[in-house]
């Protein structure tokens, strides 16, 4: 659907405690939807005119190059072809990534916002560097996206992501679905987590717990050790590790991301476990992650198109720098909780899919999100050939 437009005064509707649109008397302002995302990127074309009146710059500030592949293979681009598209030289804004260090986080915001940033698309690595970002930027009248993760007690002006309460819930009901279709006798099921300092983490468990737990409480499935919780792969597989040696009957575990699963999928093979015989879930759609699909050792990824994520902030940046108002139809309404600062979010909110070998064809690989010929090398050839995945 082609985005409408509308005629505002420049000066009015403001929605950012930062990025102006000054001296402007009217402008036409794209009433964009997130439905008129796609893998083409065609949307971003109708933001073009808020290029024009914008002030400032963009900084994108992502998080880390560890804890999911994701950030460099596809966010760093992706928004990087969303604010060209939009309309903005390279010279107008900058993707950088915080390389896992909280103060290089606060640093690059604050240079960012020194050099004439007025707004910025934050992925916080926690709350704590977040909030930070968050109240410098509002002290210098720069506006804040909140980008995948929420900052609690934060001050920012709206929040991109993708359904994290549906996310949790794809997790949990895979497992279920997996120790089904591949008969697991008697679920003794190890549940992990992501780090707990992260609001994603708290919610995605939240949903997969409130899955699982009438299998618990009924006895079909027994929950068995516990994990602290953390997105770092090593951790993760030492954590299991210690569990599994702890409690040898484990034969299923709640893993939330593909990079957490990887490791741990590697350990098990290595301990001679056949496929489609511990179900394992994930997050993220990685390549390694998808070979672990189709291969019988990962029961299935929430896959989550980030060029969709990556074109939602890139709108709301665009409007927020011209300093008019968000169209209605680009959040829907949708809020989120931030249950520190007591205050719902604006947020666009965008739907997951968990991906099996069934629907990989149509899913990833539709979308181009990983080339037939990486995922398919000679080891997986077969098992692409069952999955009907050519090309």
């Amino acid at each position: 659907m082609a985005a409408s437009a509308a005629l505002v005064a420049a000066a009015c509707g403001s929605s950012s405690s930062g990025g102006g649109g000054g001296g402007h008397s009217s402008v036409t302002v794209p009433q964009i939807s997130a439905s008129d995302f796609n893998n083409s990127f065609s949307a971003m074309a109708q933001l073009k005119p808020l290029a024009k009146i914008g002030k400032g710059n963009v900084a994108v500030i992502l998080p880390d190059t560890v804890t999911s592949a994701r950030y460099t293979e596809f966010d760093a681009p992706y928004l990087t072809k969303a604010l060209q598209m939009a309309g903005l030289s390279d010279s107008q804004f900058t993707v950088q990534n915080a390389g896992g260090s909280d103060a290089t986080e606060l640093s690059d915001a604050q240079t960012a916002i020194t050099k004439g940033a007025s707004v910025l698309i934050m992925d916080p690595l926690d709350s704590t560097v977040g909030a930070s970002i968050e109240k410098y930027a509002a002290a210098h009248g720069a506006a804040v996206i909140d980008y995948d993760r929420l900052t609690l007690g934060g001050s920012r002006q709206y929040y991109v992501s993708f359904d994290n309460v549906v996310v949790g819930k794809k997790i949990g009901e895979g497992m279920v679905s997996c120790v089904a279709a591949w008969k697991v006798k008697n679920p003794n099921v190890l549940v992990m987590y992501g780090d707990p300092t992260d609001n994603n983490t708290t919610l995605f468990g939240q949903v997969y717990d409130a899955v699982r737990k009438p299998l618990f409480s009924s006895g079909k499935y027994h929950q068995v050790g516990k994990a602290a919780g953390t997105w770092d792969p090593p951790t993760a597989l030492s954590e299991f590790q210690q569990q599994f040696t702890a409690h040898s009957t484990i034969n299923a575990v709640l893993t939330p991301n593909d990079a957490n699963a990887a490791p741990i999928i590697t350990y098990l093979q290595r301990k001679g476990v056949k496929a489609k015989t511990f179900p394992v879930t994930g997050q993220d759609a990685t390549l390694t992650g998808l070979q672990n699909v189709i291969s019988g050792y990962q029961c299935g990824t929430v896959y989550k198109p980030i060029y969709l994520e990556a074109q939602a902030a890139a709108a709301l940046a665009m409007y927020l720098r011209a300093n008019v108002a968000v169209p209605s139809t680009l959040t829907g309404g949708q809020t989120t909780a931030d249950t520190k600062g007591n205050v719902q979010v604006p947020s666009v909110l965008l739907t997951p899919t968990w991906v099996t070998a069934s629907n990989m064809n149509s899913t990833v690989i539709a979308d181009k999100f990983v080339p037939v010929a990486q995922l398919c090398t000679t080891k997986y050839q077969a098992a692409c050939k069952a999955a009907g995945i050519s090309g």
